[in-house]
Formats: C-alpha cells, sequence, structure tokens
C-alpha cells in the first residue's frame, strides 16, 4: 500500500490504541519501578500499592468492593475461569448451564467443554436484533440450572442485552449471573450491584489499555475453581507473577474511560448515524444489522447484498480503511457468522456483512470518506458478480 494514502482505522472492537496517558503512567513500572509486588521489601511495596490502585480504579467503575477484582490475562480468560470455574465448583448443586446462541467464542467453546464433561447447556435463541427474548429464559430454567452467562454487548452487531432484566430473573431464582462485558466497559454505564451482575469479565485493550490483561469482577460469596495453582497471589486463586505494568495501565485507561465515558459516546453515536444513514441511502440493498437504538455507540454492522464480506474489506483495505468482516468465523470456516445466522440472516445476506468500530481518532470527514469509497468499492464489486448476471 502507498504510505501516502490516507488510512482510517475503524476496528475498535477489535483492539484499540494504547492510549499515550495510559503509557505514560506505565512507563515507570517497566523500567525503575520493577519490583515483584510479591516481594515484602521497598521494592515489591512500591508495586503493590500501585497494583492495589488499579484495583480500586476497576471496582470504582464497576461498583464493587476492590476485593472482588481479579486480574486476569483477558477477556477470554476471564469468561473461561467465570464458567468452568463456577461450573466445577458448584457441580454438587446442579450441572446446567444457560447461555445465548451469539455469545463469544470464549463463552461458546468453554460451554461445548463442558458438555463434554457430563453438563448440560441450553443456547438461548434470540430474535432479529439480536435481543434475548426473557421469557425464553424463564422457561429454560430450572432446578439443576447453577449458571446463566449472557453477554452485555454483542462484539459484531453491538447490540445491548437488557442485562438488569435478566440479573433480576437470575437472583429471583438464586441463580449465578456473568457477563461478558468486554466491548461494553469504558463505553457503557455498568453498576454491577444495581444490575445484580455477580461475575463480569473485562479486557483493557479494549478501551485504551494495554493488550494481555483484564479482570474478573467475583461477587463476594460466588465460589470458584482456582484458575492455577502456586504463590498466593489474587486471593491465591490466580497464581502468578503480577503483570504489574499492564495492571497499572489497565487501572488508568478505566478511570480515563470513565471521566469521558458519557461525552465520547454522544460523538460517537451521532457519527455512527452519520455513517449508517450515509451507507444505507447511497447503497441499496444494504441493511443495518442488530438493534437499532439499543446498541453500543460505536458500532455499526452492515450487510450489503449480493457482494462477499471479505472483499470488501480487502477493498477497503487497499484503500486505507480498516474494518471488520463478519463473513468468517474464527476458525477459518467459511460458513458466516454465527451471531447473524442466529438473528436470522440468510448464508447469503451474512456472507455480505462488514463491522465498522469507531473510536477516539474517527472523526466526520473519515466517515464520508468511508461512505464514498465504499460505494464505490460495492458498485465495482456487483458489476463482477455472478448473483448480478
Amino acid at each position: 500500500m502507498n504510505s501516502d494514502r490516507k488510512k482510517i482505522y475503524m476496528d475498535y472492537a477489535a483492539t484499540t490504541p494504547l492510549s499515550r496517558d495510559v503509557l505514560d503512567k506505565m512507563m515507570p513500572y517497566l523500567t525503575e519501578e520493577f519490583g515483584n509486588a510479591s516481594s515484602v521489601h521497598s521494592f515489591g511495596r512500591n508495586t503493590r500499592a500501585a497494583v492495589e490502585k488499579a484495583r480500586e480504579q476497576v471496582a470504582a467503575v464497576l461498583n464493587c468492593e476492590k476485593g472482588e477484582v481479579y486480574f486476569t490475562s483477558g477477556g477470554t480468560e476471564s469468561d473461561n475461569w467465570a464458567i468452568r470455574g463456577f461450573a466445577h465448583k458448584n457441580r454438587k448443586k446442579g450441572s446446567h448451564i444457560i447461555t445465548s446462541q451469539i455469545e463469544h467464542h470464549a463463552n461458546l467453546h468453554t460451554c461445548k467443554r463442558l458438555e463434554k464433561e457430563g453438563l448440560r447447556v441450553t443456547y438461548l435463541p434470540v430474535d432479529e436484533y439480536g435481543i434475548l427474548r426473557l421469557d425464553a429464559l424463564k422457561d429454560a430454567i430450572t432446578d439443576e440450572t447453577i449458571l446463566v452467562s449472557i453477554m452485555f454487548a454483542n462484539n459484531e452487531i453491538g447490540t445491548i442485552q437488557p442485562i438488569k432484566q435478566i440479573g433480576d430473573i437470575c437472583r429471583q431464582n438464586n441463580i449465578a449471573f456473568h457477563t461478558d462485558a468486554v466491548q461494553a466497559v469504558g463505553h457503557v454505564p455498568i453498576d454491577v450491584k444495581d444490575m445484580n451482575i455477580d461475575m463480569l469479565s473485562l479486557s483493557a485493550h479494549k478501551f485504551y489499555g494495554p493488550k494481555g490483561v483484564g479482570a474478573l469482577y467475583v461477587r463476594k460469596g460466588i465460589r470458584l475453581d482456582n484458575l492455577m495453582e502456586g504463590g498466593a497471589q489474587e486471593s491465591a486463586k490466580r497464581s502468578g507473577t503480577y503483570n504489574h505494568p499492564g495492571i497499572i495501565g489497565l487501572g488508568y485507561a478505566i478511570n480515563r474511560a470513565a471521566e469521558h465515558m458519557e461525552a465520547e459516546a454522544k460523538r460517537l453515536a451521532v457519527l455512527r448515524d452519520r455513517l449508517v444513514k450515509g451507507i444505507l441511502e447511497n447503497i441499496s440493498d444494504t441493511r443495518l444489522n442488530g438493534h437499532p437504538e439499543q446498541r453500543l455507540p460505536n458500532n455499526a454492522n452492515i450487510s450489503i447484498e449480493y457482494v462477499e464480506g471479505e472483499a470488501m474489506l480487502l477493498h477497503l483495505d487497499f484503500a486505507g480503511i480498516a474494518v471488520s468482516s463478519g463473513s468468517a468465523c474464527t476458525s477459518g470456516s467459511l460458513d458466516p457468522s454465527h451471531v447473524l445466522l442466529a438473528m436470522g440472516l440468510s448464508h447469503g445476506t451474512a456472507h455480505g456483512s462488514i463491522r465498522f468500530s469507531l473510536g477516539e481518532d474517527t472523526t466526520e470527514e473519515d466517515v464520508d470518506y468511508c461512505v464514498g469509497t465504499l460505494k464505490n468499492i460495492v458498485e465495482r464489486l456487483r458489476q463482477m458478480s455472478p448473483l448480478l448476471g
């Protein structure tokens, strides 16, 4: 690609750049403040104090106690620990788990693994907007149900689930409720107490923090199997030397996101709506996937008929625009997105879907350039499409 060509990043849902502010806070702990946070000397105590400050920052944003925050390597580890750890520790109470058909693979693959171990899992359907039906959840609950795991906001379509209502149902039935909030934390308000959330997964690199670090909120009283054995880190539940630069970066990043959340969400929602309107009005046979209003402020998943999502992605990339395609899952399969299929889209329509996710550096000019470029690309691809021959 020509280095002088305009480059626009619209894949913030995949990862965000590390904020310079956050990096500045991390730098001392990558160099002179190198002490092991588990050591009792001054080097270790200084580092441990910074780790605990990060724990307090996470707790403040989620409205929980600092002792309920456990640091992990990211969202996938947090999901695995929450679901498997709870299922194994509470097997005597029951062997039934409820989740949805549109979860992240960190959830779905974990549930499939548990099924092989003898547990029963119900995968609830969603409606045409990707919203879980609360009556279906109520109907699925049995005396054996011990855990419900439903993601806060979908990573592909941006739809936000009725989390508080789900939490209320779980609390009324004495069932633990876990939510994968990786896409939501730092972008929409979350109060684990008000929403009756018992466990919550998050990852720093989704809100301008470092990669390879995340957290799992576990309400006091919820019992999990230890993730790893070894030392006494994380209350002896997740042993291993602290990634203290990453943890400190997570703390500052989540605090920074919370401070700017309201204003940034409004700004991004305006840009997102401009992008959606521009595409739907200028390109025929297009549709917005997900709920039109109950969605993340920066996510727009669009289906464009008669063209392949991968082809659009590659042409956009050549034009300097980075987006994601929903036409293939992470396994490398040629099958379209499991999320879009669960919403009732045909294979053809699902194959022609791409996700735009906006962020701090996105401008109105970027959005307009993207719409115009996409329009030209679709026109060229449709001229070559056998479906329009």
